[in-house]
């Protein structure tokens, strides 16, 4: 790409221009031109690195939701063929992830051998304390085949209440699979499907891990590459690496020619940019990029789940509220960021009434400073609109807005 003459090629990326970068990394600068395909979402799930899951399901689960907002509508199964056709893994990564396959002997090496995450410490101790236990679960999924936790009834009386509470077998097969020795096949109406580790990828049982500082390093990379670009104390987040990057950290890396440092405006520090994406900094650098899109995003979308991240990248100040209190909640159970055009521009508390074809929006907010155009109004709503119908709740309801005004607005849109 040849630059406009008075663009150098160390330019500073004004604030707005990184965003953009940004959100083209993340495949949400533009509207998706083409109907989604499976190997599209297999793509759009290995340009992230990370599809992070969660069970809520007041609206679509989180992971199908992410890809909803980077592909536009497609049937939700296909994510799950992903994973039981073997393109993707379950294991724990920023949180529970799904990951593409290649990337698997990364994960199980540290996993094993650095991370310290509650559910493999938990693991940790369960097979210390109750090992015979596992290794007859273990026997029995060799011999009988996959197995969900659901299968195993509780023996000791109690229903259970959350995750401090639960049977023997569910806390053996997540023991189990913290351990790597068995691996999520499938799932089936979104519970795990487990069964021994060399079935679900033969290619494990031979293969070698790579050594911590390789993996370290990989991580480092694929989190730039991921991010389009970011400051050197948010690398660690993507992949829960520890400790937080300094910049003499990357030292190495901008040497190598690996990536690159950049300046942005307003920034006291510097940002990186991996070398792949070397003609969309030149791009951005040279204000050719255009943001398109607009869409509501997950609570546990990458663009949003570093909440120092989101705050100093888009001005956004988020908080996850639905494992809050109701009486200390702000603004609702599963706010949507709302983006659009390049910012996020506000939030929103949905909740899909299946069963009636409903799909409440219970409060939408603006960012403070936030005015909506006629033509942003309209987006939003047609953004609305999409999700409603894709959830299969064509009937959007409108609640409180702030500013209140914007009600009438929106539901004039929504009416159009």
């Amino acid at each position: 790409m040849t630059l406009p003459s008075d663009t150098p090629a160390n330019a500073p990326l004004t604030l707005a221009q990184a965003r953009l970068l940004q959100l083209a990394a993340q495949g949400l600068l533009t509207t998706p031109r083409r109907a989604a395909t499976p190997l599209a979402l297999r793509d759009c799930i290995a340009r992230m690195q990370l599809l992070q899951i969660d069970t809520i399901s007041v609206v679509a689960r989180s992971p199908y939701l992410v890809l909803f907002s980077r592909l536009g509508a497609y049937p939700q199964a296909w994510l799950d063929a992903a994973l039981a056709d073997g393109h993707l893994f379950e294991t724990w990564a920023h949180e529970a992830c799904f990951a593409p396959t290649d990337d698997v002997l990364l994960h199980r090496s540290y996993n094993q051998h650095t991370r310290r995450h509650w559910s493999l410490l938990n693991g940790q101790a369960v097979q210390t304390s109750q090992r015979a236990h596992l290794d007859n679960l273990l026997a029995h999924i060799d011999v009988k085949g996959p197995v969900k936790s659901s299968e195993f009834a509780r023996q000791d009386g109690k229903t259970g209440n959350g995750w401090w509470d639960r049977k023997d077998e569910k806390r053996w097969l997540e023991a189990l699979f913290a351990s790597g020795e068995l691996m999520v096949k499938r799932r089936d109406s979104f519970q795990r499907v487990y069964d021994l580790a060399h079935r679900v990828h033969p290619h494990l049982a031979d293969a070698q891990l790579p050594e911590a500082a390789a993996v370290h390093r990989h991580f480092t990379e694929k989190a730039i590459l991921a991010l389009g670009i970011t400051q050197a104390r948010w690398v660690h987040d993507y992949f829960r690496q520890k400790p937080r990057l300094k910049d003499a950290d990357l030292d190495a890396l901008v040497e190598q020619g690996v990536v690159q440092r950049v300046q942005v405006q307003g920034w006291t520090l510097p940002g990186y940019v991996h070398q792949q994406h070397a003609e969309l900094l030149q791009t951005a650098q040279a204000g050719k990029l255009r943001a398109t899109h607009t869409a509501l995003l997950s609570p546990f979308d990458p663009l949003v789940w570093d909440r120092e991240r989101a705050s100093a990248m888009f001005g956004f100040d988020y908080r996850i509220e639905c494992y809050t209190p109701e009486d200390k909640r702000t603004y609702g159970y599963f706010v949507l960021p709302i983006l659009h055009k390049g910012a996020l521009v506000g939030r929103l508390d949905a909740k899909a009434h299946r069963a009636q074809g409903v799909f409440e929006v219970k409060a939408l907010f603006l960012e403070p400073g936030v005015r909506l155009s006629d033509a942003a109004v309209r987006a939003v709503a047609e953004a609305i609109q999409r999700c409603a119908a894709w959830h299969g709740t064509p009937e959007v309801r409108l609640g409180r807005t702030e500013p209140s005004g914007l009600a009438t607005q929106l539901r004039q849109a929504l009416l159009a």
